[in-house]
């Protein structure tokens, strides 16, 4: 193809060599011919496994749906589907007990339990953002949200809203750090005395947890203190006339929040082409550099955001102590589903895309095993794995990290995996899943959504689902959610690895996530997604309050909660006597999140977005979100829930109430009223064509139209 070059046997988009040959291969001392010669054979031995692996998924799917569709009419019979699935190799026999032999694991995945931040990786701001998550002011957390439970003021500062900022800051400090005989509310002087911090002449009840202080000890610019594994720091404030200033001079909170972030290149970014790769690898090459640097607008002044510094202190007896000032870093590649027109293979077919990303992004985490205080202190590469189907696909995944390693000279098992608990097949073989990989694996992650839309997919020829909300009612999530946890215990996860929870939707609605999102460190998880630095430190809280490593010793002796036959419990609605207002309402709401998710996605290659539902409630969408809306209404559809004008009726009805949302901007493009988009053609795909996508995944209907658009606009 003339847009092209041939190198090594491929045809690579001239962008993307030219962005591995002039900036991510120089400084790691792989040469360019190795790299691309790597690359070439790494291609030509995993594509034909790739493609098999994809086969073996319609194949099963097929043999499912035949299933379903003879026992249509019948009570559903548990112990013959499980047989049945045993037969067709979707359920493995579970093997015998083992640890995983991760090794070389960073404190804050192995030993620091804590938020974890999910960001688009294509945004360097947001991404400068996460990574610098690391600490976070619990102040400006209370003032700027509802986490107090009263929305925050608008307009100049509100000094009763401020004191009551730090009252509450202060209950934080009572239950976190008890002083012995008072409160943190009544005293005025924090200094260190003989290695000991002193408040009001009066000892911590724990003066362990006194770990460090900047400054002169007599009177400190700051205190470090330790719980849980989780630094806060008590920043005061000596500069300002004594009317104007705290009691004690406590200027601010600062807590240690995001212990680790997941740079994101799969589900909430628009990536479909080289242009797209070169963005994203770009901004990872240079937070793996510590080099990335983004200017925004702020106040009518501009400003540049750039990583931030560690954090410098005098310890207790005197010496030196560094924390870092960044997240842990992880990179979560796609997964094993989509090809990209950046690289062709020798065939002249694309590439596999989860190829591409592993041998780019580990390529580029080099560059941070080669530079000191970067990313990881033990010399390893963190790289998230999502949607892979049972234990075959994990090996698989394990297989090609082998090879990128080889490939580039790196020790085996320098780079650790994620795998992302999102599919059903894998769900039911969590444990041969985690032995697939069982020296590489250090993350395992629930995901609602995801796993709600590969739920229905498989099943849909079962019947009519549930509503979305009754869904999560069902058996099945409660099973899925405590038997994720309950393997991970089983095979050693505690103290070696992380076991995560799912993302919190609803980005203002704080208060909430304080109620709730508690129940994640209950349940033994020692991370915790979050959409927003501000929800980093305000879930931060729930760590204080919930000791994880000792949650984790309870249920480890406790055994299983749940089993594989508790998770095959299909969540089909039992009796359908939904009125026609409440068909029109759950229609509606699906169809408005995937219109205002799609419609950005498509026009503007955003991949993750604020989409207010049928409510008005802010929700984040993102392919997962956009997976189960979809996968739902086909479900629907299928079934002759609704009719197909039912359906498209709501479609318009949406897309206009859509354009009204983002009347407000100017790069929006309206859907109403003439309907011929390619944004809401790509919707409308989604829905009407989504039970023959693979898996009910998204990606195939966003990219190709994606790439129509731009083909359009390039013309």
């Amino acid at each position: 193809m003339t847009d092209h070059v041939e190198i090594s046997g491929l045809m690579v988009a001239p962008e993307l060599a030219s962005f591995a040959e002039d900036h991510a291969l120089p400084g790691t001392g792989i040469a360019t011919g190795a790299f691309w010669s790597g690359f070439a054979a790494l291609v030509e031995a995993l594509t034909p496994r790739n493609r098999a692996l994809l086969q073996t998924r319609e194949d099963i799917q097929t043999q499912i749906d035949d299933w379903h569709l003879k026992q249509r009419g019948q009570a559903h019979d548990r112990t013959a589907y499980e047989a049945f699935l045993r037969e067709i190799g979707y359920l493995v026999d579970e093997g015998d007990d083992f640890e995983i032999g991760t090794a070389d694991v960073d404190p804050e995945i192995a030993n620091v339990p804590g938020p974890q931040l999910v960001v688009p990786i294509t945004n360097a701001r947001f991404a400068l953002n996460a990574a610098n998550a690391r600490w976070g002011s619990l102040y400006d957390a209370f003032y700027g949200t509802d986490a107090m439970g009263v929305q925050p003021p608008k307009g100049p500062y509100d000094r009763g809203h401020g004191a009551r900022v730090v009252a509450r800051a202060r209950v934080f400090l009572d239950e976190a750090f008890p002083i012995e005989g008072t409160s943190h509310a009544d005293v005025s002087r924090y200094y260190v005395h003989e290695g000991a911090l002193l408040i009001d002449d009066c000892p911590l009840r724990q003066p362990e947890k006194f770990v460090g202080y900047r400054g002169n000890p007599k009177a400190p610019d700051a205190v470090l203190l330790v719980n849980n594994g989780l630094h806060v720091e008590l920043v005061f404030d000596r500069a300002h006339p004594i009317g104007s200033r705290d009691q004690a001079l406590l200027a601010d909170v600062r807590l240690e929040s995001a212990m680790t972030a997941i740079m994101d290149c799969e589900d909430s970014v628009a990536c479909v082409d080289a242009e797209d790769k070169v963005l994203a690898y770009g901004n990872w090459l240079g937070l793996m550099r510590g080099d990335l640097s983004a200017e925004f607008s702020k106040g009518g002044k501009t400003r540049t955001r750039r990583l931030s510094d560690d954090l410098t202190y005098t310890a207790p007896d005197g010496s030196p102590l560094i924390l870092k000032g960044r997240a842990l870093l992880w990179v979560r590649n796609v997964g094993h589903l989509m090809t990209n027109p950046a690289i062709l293979d020798a065939n002249g077919d694309e590439v596999f895309e989860g190829l591409m990303d592993a041998m780019f992004t580990v390529l580029i985490g080099m560059h941070d095993l080669r530079r000191e205080g970067g990313n990881s202190v033990h010399g390893t590469i963190y790289v998230v794995k999502p949607k892979m189907h049972g234990p075959d696909e994990v090996a698989f995944t394990n297989d090609m990290f082998a090879m990128v390693e080889d490939a580039l000279g790196l020790p085996r098992h320098t780079v650790k995996i994620g795998i992302m608990d999102e599919e059903r097949r894998t769900t039911v073989n969590l444990k041969e899943c985690i032995r697939a990989a069982k020296d590489r694996v250090a993350f395992i992650n629930t995901g609602f959504l995801d796993r709600t839309g590969d739920e229905i997919h498989t099943s849909m020829e079962a019947g009519p689902f549930s509503r979305k909300d009754f869904i999560k009612r069902k058996q099945w999530i409660g099973a899925y959610e405590g038997q994720n946890v309950d393997i991970g215990l089983e095979c050693g996860f505690s103290g070696k690895a992380q076991i995560g929870k799912g993302m919190w939707a609803m980005p203002d609605m704080m208060a909430a996530m304080l109620e709730q999102k508690i129940a994640h460190p209950q349940s033994g998880a020692n991370c915790a997604w979050v959409p927003s630095p501000t929800a980093a430190i305000l879930h931060a809280l729930h760590y204080h309050k919930v000791d994880v490593m000792a949650v984790q010793d309870k249920l480890r002796k406790g055994g299983r909660r749940a089993y594989v036959s508790s998770i095959l419990d299909i969540p089909l609605a039992q009796y359908q006597r939904w009125t026609d207002a409440q068909k029109r309402k759950e229609v509606e709401n699906n169809a408005q999140g995937i219109l205002g998710y799609v419609v950005r996605w498509i026009d503007q290659g955003v991949g993750c977005s604020k989409v207010p539902d049928i409510n008005n409630v802010g929700l984040m969408e993102d392919r997962a979100t956009c997976r189960i809306s979809s996968q739902a209404l086909a479900n629907w559809l299928h079934h002759e829930v609704v009719s197909e004008a039912d359906v498209m009726d709501a479609m318009r009805k949406m897309a206009a109430i859509v354009d009204e949302q983002n009347a407000g901007d100017p790069a929006y493009r309206p859907m109403a009223p003439d309907y011929d988009g390619i944004a809401f053609q790509a919707a409308c795909d989604l829905v009407f064509k989504g039970r023959i996508q693979p898996s009910g995944y998204t990606e195939p209907v966003l990219h190709q139209r994606r790439l129509e658009l731009k083909a359009q606009r390039n013309h």
